[in-house]
């Protein structure tokens, strides 16, 4: 992806371009484990036109215990073939929330080779506020297409890696987490997880990358934000991690809108750190 293009696209953009042929709009939309909305249901009800779903917790690796990690590139394939996306098109992912789950998305899509993927920004709320259409029922059934799969390793971070950077400590991590979890003194949403964070890791919760309105924060604000937190955007790249994989993706997709695009995220997260008995964590360091 060259370094120019910006990861996200804003709604007038995609009222203009909706109906072009390559255009395809994927609806991400997904809740944390104690959120008692349904994503599929709402998918029915309210969509923008021509979306397809894509649900979070079954494109995923089944074998694994670890909440919606990523499936074979032969899994993902099949499952877009069957949402018609194929490998001419240009994808388009939104979420329900504004930017939530459409970043793990956008980034899943990258780490399958496919490069010519943006988020909505701001997603279905900017939307309507645009005075986009909505569309509910029952979705069509897609037209398959053939859709290649080419798994970028480099993206993906996995525990034997996460190990070694965390006793180096030569690369940041960006732990999305709000404060209170970061720092042990929130529970996990997830049952049988210690609390706390990597030693090392810096907290930035992924809200501070967004504005009030849900949308993504400018390159020049988002450079601030990275520049107060002491994370040098132009030295070793990131490693993004953060509960299941998910909000990690937004600090991902901030870092590709001010031109970092060989971020990994750390798939396991802290629903498989800190499941872990001997894995290093840190807890809130008391004043001295």
């Amino acid at each position: 992806m060259p370094h120019h293009v910006d990861p996200l696209l804003d709604a007038q953009w995609l009222k203009a371009n909706l109906n072009a042929p390559d255009i395809r709009v994927i609806d991400a939309t997904w809740f944390l484990p104690n959120d008692e909305r349904d994503s599929r249901v709402m998918h029915s009800k309210a969509r923008l036109p021509r979306a397809v779903f894509f649900d979070l917790d079954e494109i995923v690796d089944a074998n694994s215990p670890l909440p919606h990690m990523l499936p074979s590139p032969e899994k993902f394939a099949s499952r877009m073939r069957k949402l018609g996306i194929g490998d001419g098109a240009r994808i388009i992912v939104y979420d329900a929330t504004g930017i939530l789950s459409a970043a793990r998305v956008w980034w899943t899509f990258r780490v399958m080779g496919k490069e010519d993927v943006f988020v909505l920004d701001g997603g279905l709320p900017a939307w309507e506020a645009a005075g986009g259409a909505l569309i509910d029922g029952p979705p069509d059934k897609p037209q398959e297409r053939h859709f290649t799969a080419r798994l970028r390793q480099d993206l993906v971070h996995t525990l034997p890696e996460m190990r070694a950077d965390v006793a180096a400590g030569t690369r940041p991590i960006l732990d999305a987490r709000p404060p209170g979890r970061f720092i042990g003194r929130d529970p996990e949403p997830r049952p049988g997880l210690r609390g706390g964070h990597m030693p090392g890791a810096i907290n930035l919760p992924h809200a501070a990358l967004l504005t009030p309105e849900g949308t993504m924060k400018s390159k020049p604000a988002l450079e601030a934000v990275f520049a107060d937190a002491s994370i040098n955007i132009r030295g070793p790249a990131p490693i993004c991690t953060c509960g299941s994989g998910v909000t990690a993706a937004i600090i991902a997709l901030a870092l590709a809108r001010v031109g970092r695009w060989d971020v990994p995220v750390y798939d396991g997260a802290w629903a498989e750190w800190g499941a872990l008995a001997d894995t290093p964590i840190m807890t809130e360091t008391p004043a001295s």
